[in-house]
């Protein structure tokens, strides 16, 4: 079992009333980390850190704050497999994601480091004689991170490499279904040297969250809020941000569609789609839930994803022959079974079944959804594929587009003008031809629309997030005025 404590201004902390809570591993029911159970006082004291440490941080150079980033980079990647080892008990994914994970979150701030010295203004035109106008960017104090388990070292690390490489301090609200991890993502950033107070994170007990959340994001220091998770929780960070006139960025649930025209590799096709549902058994935002494919090719297609998704296993991660790992909780797996399971039960066919033992669930794909079933809507955020056939690119489109979200989607096809015409009609923040929906790196505007959020992630993209652009004048000669 790992314990962890707060990371308050640079020091480890049990919880100011010394309460603690548990995250149990998936596969096995044991207890995998007993973490602090932070009060709102804590909550405050971590806030407080980060203004304390403001003015330090935000004056040092952009080379120092660079060389300090690309440590914690190092350091990162140095720490890999302790970051494995209580990865894989927390959440249950494989060690192959935990992995994936460091390697991204790391280069996320060596990404950062090397926007430290990008973060420029403008001068201005001004019709005043003899004056001089400025737009600056500034830091603009402390940042509010949020992140989920799912992608566990990567969205905390996004959260917070940004808004340190523009100068200000962050507070990271840890996931309970992950608080080892998202502690030792502070700890890598302490020991690296940026400074005590630059990064806090703050564990806290499942039903404590929406009462420390509104804490964080009330305290008058937080001058930014970032969050990643589900749109049901979005909605509630979008509105306790706006009370307190705090700008939020955003990137929620998604339900990706990926389209096979009629002229698609079709292999191609059923390798991305495969990974892009099945992977990390489905819990990625950007996971592929919707193939909408061209009626022409949609039974060859079907038929090799179904001898593709059969090679693919899901097991406990320590096991030879699991692929997938498990999902979070057995919770989980009930809910993802009862969407199918409606489906199934108003026409879809399964022609794989829906194998749930715990929290496994087998890969799972069902053919001929319906708009009558929750499936069609409703996010599974599981090893679940829904396979619609449609009659042309118009109405690819359109079954694309009637979804709420709007994160990542995917178009196949062979005619690559003809692909990008049918991408620019999707709605949503990202779109990748002949390629996964689940893709990401370091230096790419990240981000969705409609439901899946607003605001964009990710180096140059993310520094308008994260800095206040100041006007700033410099009258060099007499200036007339009216009166």
């Amino acid at each position: 079992m790992h314990e962890v404590n707060l990371l308050i201004g640079g020091e480890d902390r049990t919880a100011s009333d010394a309460r603690t809570f548990v995250r149990v591993n998936p596969s096995n029911g044991e207890i995998a980390t007993r973490a602090a159970a932070a009060t709102l006082a804590d909550a405050d004291a971590a806030v407080d850190a980060a203004a304390k440490a403001f003015p330090v941080w935000s004056a040092l150079t952009p080379t120092e704050r660079r060389r300090r980033l690309l440590a914690a980079a190092d350091l990162m990647d140095a720490r890999t497999d302790q970051f494995v080892d209580i990865g894989v008990a927390e959440t249950g994914a494989m060690a192959n994601w935990y992995g994936f994970n460091v390697m991204l979150a790391a280069n996320m701030l060596r990404e950062a480091a090397a926007m430290t010295t990008q973060i420029d203004g403008a001068l201005i035109p001004s019709d005043v004689p003899g004056n001089i106008a400025m737009a600056l960017r500034q830091p603009c104090g402390v940042v509010l991170g949020m992140a989920p388990w799912n992608a566990p070292v990567i969205l905390p690390t996004r959260a917070l490499a940004m808004p340190l490489a523009c100068g200000n301090t962050v507070v990271l609200k840890a996931s309970e279904g992950c608080p080892g991890v998202h502690r030792l993502i502070g700890q890598v950033l302490h020991d690296a040297g940026l400074g005590d107070g630059v990064v806090n994170v703050v564990t806290h007990a499942p039903q404590d969250a929406p009462a420390i959340v509104e804490r964080l994001i009330a305290h008058p220091a937080v001058k930014r809020v970032n969050f990643t998770g589900s749109t049901r929780v979005g909605r509630i960070v979008a509105e306790h941000s706006a009370r307190y006139l705090k700008p939020a960025l955003l990137e929620l649930g998604g339900k990706a569609p990926l389209l096979v025209l009629d002229d698609a590799d079709l292999d191609a096709a059923v390798e991305a789609t495969a990974f892009g549902a099945f992977f990390n058994q489905g819990q990625i935002c950007m996971s592929t839930e919707r193939v909408i494919v061209a009626r022409q090719v949609a039974d060859t297609f079907v038929d090799k994803l179904i001898a593709k998704t059969r090679t693919l296993k899901a097991g406990d991660p320590a096991a030879s022959t699991s692929v997938l790992g498990t999902l979070e909780s057995v919770g989980a797996a009930q809910r993802v079974k009862a969407l199918v399971e409606e489906a199934h039960a108003l026409g879809a066919a399964l022609p794989l079944g829906c194998k749930v033992e715990g929290a496994v669930m087998q890969p799972t794909i069902v053919d001929g959804v319906t708009p009558a079933m929750r499936l069609y809507r409703d996010e599974s955020f599981g090893p679940v594929l829904t396979v619609e056939r449609v009659d042309g690119d118009d109405e690819a489109v359109r079954v694309a587009n009637d979804s709420e979200f709007g994160l990542s989607s995917a178009v196949f096809s062979r005619d690559i003008a003809r692909a990008l015409s049918v991408a620019k009609r999707i709605e949503s923040g990202i779109c990748h031809i002949n390629g996964s929906t689940v893709h990401d790196e370091a230096q790419m505007p990240f981000g969705g629309v409609k439901a899946s959020g607003y605001g964009r992630f990710g180096s140059k993209a993310s520094i308008a997030e994260f800095t206040d652009l100041r006007w700033i004048t410099i009258q060099t000669g007499p200036r007339h005025y009216p009166i």
